[in-house]
């Protein structure tokens, strides 16, 4: 790509189509009351069909919750109540 071609190239989140996701409240798979990544994979397709080309996660690292999410803990875990790093690693795959 010429450097003409690349400043007139128009960025990919101009166009983008995001969706957010709160874990906690979207799906819950496993019945106990909570959201979870399982419930948010079961859904994308579903979400790619109305157009979505960004899912945005909101906070599903791990927390000690006093701030839903926002106080995370550990950067490199998901938070037990909505899954595992495989189920992280999952939605890759989809």
């Amino acid at each position: 790509m010429s450097s003409a071609q690349a400043q007139t190239q128009t960025p990919w989140w101009k166009d983008a189509v995001v969706y957010q996701v709160y874990p906690a409240s979207f799906k819950d798979s496993d019945g106990d009351g909570w959201g979870d990544i399982p419930g948010i994979i079961s859904e994308l397709d579903h979400i790619k069909e109305v157009g979505t080309t960004v899912v945005w996660l909101s906070p599903h690292y791990d927390s000690p919750q006093e701030d839903m999410g926002y106080d995370i803990s550990n950067y490199e875990a998901v938070y037990p109540r909505y899954g595992t790093m495989d189920d992280m690693d999952k939605t890759c795959l989809v």
